[in-house]
């Protein structure tokens, strides 16, 4: 029960950080089975609760068919997972800072330590390349295979005109590097118009991302920003009890 209160967590911890709204998804690979990942019910983040919590295998389909509507995006989550042995969670958003970076030519860069990350690189996913044009929707396994070969070994990819896939070797560290990575957009673009056009702008280099936050960072890096957002999450799920109890008397 810890996964889905934990992914539970997540979903509202990414929601309070305005990374997804009434759309986006977190998932979180299953300890007792790799080939097997959590995944809510297709459902608002900030809604979700343990009960709308489903179990996936690897090709995207449920265990257990409760007739619930699901993500039709469910493919992102699996086909990163059979990529990638090392991510244990993925994170899909519509992240709105991020946006502007997929739909131009300008990469996102490390420019502060929490976002220091982004120096091991942000790829995009081009959907134009592997179908028609057509909806930008990754909503079959040849398009989450697609997305996750662009992925590579990178902490995230933007996603043309549709946002962000972040990844990380645990739930807090995907759902860190998602609440960082939209932070860091709107920074570098507030840098970029205090600069203006050409002008300098200090970004991290390679032995800064390095040793403030690149791969090699340890999660003891992010376990005081992850405790408080927890914290304040579970105050979030508990006033809600609180309120539907006070309205079922």
């Amino acid at each position: 029960m810890a996964e889905r209160d934990n992914l539970v967590l997540a979903y509202r911890i990414l929601a309070a950080h305005g990374v997804v709204d009434a759309y986006g998804h977190v998932s979180l690979r299953t300890a007792a089975n790799p080939h097997r990942y959590l995944l809510a019910r297709a459902m608002a983040p900030e809604l979700v609760t343990a009960d709308d919590i489903l179990e996936f295998d690897l090709d995207s389909n449920p265990i257990h068919d409760t007739g619930a509507a699901l993500y039709l995006e469910r493919y992102i989550h699996g086909e990163i997972f059979k990529h990638r042995a090392d991510v244990n969670a993925v994170v899909h958003n519509h992240s709105p800072s991020v946006i502007p970076f997929g739909v131009t030519t300008v990469p996102l860069r490390p420019l502060f330590n929490t976002g220091a990350f982004i120096g091991d690189g942000v790829p995009t996913f081009e959907i134009r390349d592997f179908q028609e044009s057509g909806d930008i929707i990754v909503k079959t396994p040849h398009l989450g295979h697609a997305l996750a070969a662009t992925l590579g070994a990178k902490p995230a990819a933007l996603m043309r005109g549709h946002g962000a896939v972040v990844v990380g070797d645990s739930l807090m560290l995907a759902v860190v590097r998602s609440v960082y990575l939209e932070l860091s957009a709107k920074l570098q673009m507030q840098a970029m118009l205090i600069a203006g056009p050409g002008g300098p702008i200090v970004y991290l280099d390679e032995r800064e991302v390095e040793a403030t936050g690149g791969r090699q960072a340890s999660a003891g890096t992010w376990k005081r920003t992850w405790d408080l957002w927890c914290i304040k999450a579970r105050a979030q799920i508990e006033a809600e009890e609180k309120a539907k109890r006070r309205r079922q008397r």
